[in-house]
């Protein structure tokens, strides 16, 4: 029998504690950055988009545009509404934005990494609730956004954290049951197996389709960005929730949005697109760990967030914000029920394929993907046929609008003195 290669052993208890306290600073300097570049990378694609130049004045190609604005929100001079509830007023906004960087402990972003003292895994915290954790963690944002709302004594505040409120709820539900069969097909909560299990079956966004664009339509709504940015619609209500705030405890807020960002794209990526997994290889998944493949599905995962992060951007600067009777009928009359049909479905035909004797691997995946297929022509092509999903569909009948639109025209020829 070969002697065991140390590299390839679990740590000891000393380097497992060292290890995560070195994951959890390198994360925790690789998020922030990445948030701070992402506001930039946002005016940079907006300009893109828009056929201007963007920030270019501040260091090569406006690079050092994000030091320059921290720099100007910590030294501005902080305002202090009178009436305010000051203890919650000043908690706030880290309420809001804490969440989402707790969320990113249990996310793997690459394969194990083999050391002299013992094999690592690329995860601060390889919890086997990984799943559970961040569904748990990322639902408390909304506190921050109630609360810089109530506290703030103002009524156009309030109206935000009151629409913010009404949104998750409506929402969330949609988005944890879309998840569900993620894990009925996995198996399993832990974050882990279910990148495993897309890397022998075949990537989710393919096996659970219908899972994955109702997934990223409640990450939209969850992360407050347009079409579902009610809570803050500068048109209607100033700033919504942080009107009365300024200086820093004011870009707490834009911070914490792109942090949300980035996280909804990485828990995205990780359910429904492979994680840190290579596609078209097998060799990030087979055979000993090495520095190589660690260093290669790290890169892959931060393309694949970083995709993401591009689409909800320019996902921003395409689309306009929805009526907000829109977006409650989008979240209860259509994502609801469709999730719940849908998890009924997928539970029926996974159990089918067991019973058949499929083994959960790429014939399984192949069957999913075939039945997949089919729910998708019945749901967006005959049932739907821009109905339902359209948010800006009327519910009027077309013989009466267009009754409506001929009077309208016919009132427009009338004379000036005559009686419409």
């Amino acid at each position: 029998m070969p002697p065991l290669d140390p590299m390839q052993l679990p740590p000891s208890t000393w380097v497992f504690l060292i290890a995560t306290v070195v994951k959890m600073l390198i994360v925790f300097t690789v998020y922030m950055v990445g948030v701070a570049y992402t506001t930039l990378a946002e005016r940079k694609i907006s300009a893109w988009i828009q056929d201007r130049h963007g920030p270019n004045r501040v260091g090569p190609w406006g690079l050092f545009q994000v030091l320059a604005d921290g720099v100007k929100n910590i030294m501005k001079e902080e305002t202090m509404p009178g009436e305010i509830n000051k203890p919650i007023f000043i908690l706030a906004p880290a309420l809001a934005f804490v969440p989402a960087l707790l969320a990113w402990a249990v996310i793997p972003f690459g394969a194990p990494l083999p050391t002299p003292w013992g094999k690592i895994d690329l995860v601060v915290a390889d919890l086997p609730i990984g799943f559970l954790f961040t569904l748990a963690i990322t639902s408390l944002g909304v506190y921050g956004i109630v609360l810089a709302g109530w506290a703030s004594n103002n009524k156009y505040a309030l109206l935000g954290g009151l629409r913010a409120s009404a949104q998750m709820v409506s929402y969330e539900i949609a988005m944890g049951m879309s998840t569900v069969c993620v894990l009925l097909i996995a198996g399993n909560v832990s974050l882990n197996t279910i990148i495993v299990q897309q890397a022998t079956m075949g990537w989710n966004v393919l096996v659970l389709s219908i899972a994955a664009f109702l997934f990223l339509v409640a990450a939209f709504a969850e992360t407050n960005r347009v079409p579902f940015d009610l809570p803050e619609a500068e048109s209607e209500l100033i700033a919504g929730y942080h009107s009365e705030y300024s200086a820093m405890k004011f870009s707490m807020f834009p911070i914490s949005e792109y942090a949300n960002m980035l996280t909804a794209s990485a828990m995205f990526v990780t359910l429904f697109f492979g994680g840190w997994d290579i596609p078209f290889t097998q060799w990030d998944n087979s055979g000993p760990a090495t520095v190589l493949k660690a260093l290669a599905t790290v890169g892959m995962f931060s393309f694949k967030v970083g995709f993401f992060v591009f689409f909800y951007i320019w996902v921003r600067w395409t689309l306009p914000r929805f009526r907000y009777d829109q977006l409650m009928s989008l979240g209860w009359k259509f994502m609801l029920p469709v999730a719940l049909a849908y998890i009924v479905i997928a539970a029926a035909a996974i159990l089918g394929l067991d019973y058949a004797g499929l083994e959960r691997g790429r014939t399984f995946g192949l069957a999913m993907f075939g039945i997949n297929l089919v729910l998708l022509v019945v749901l967006f092509v005959i049932l739907d046929r821009g109905r339902i999903i359209s948010p800006a569909s009327s519910r009027i009948e077309r013989e009466r609008l267009g009754r409506l639109r001929a009077r309208a025209v016919q009132r427009a020829h009338l004379a000036p003195g005559e009686i419409r």
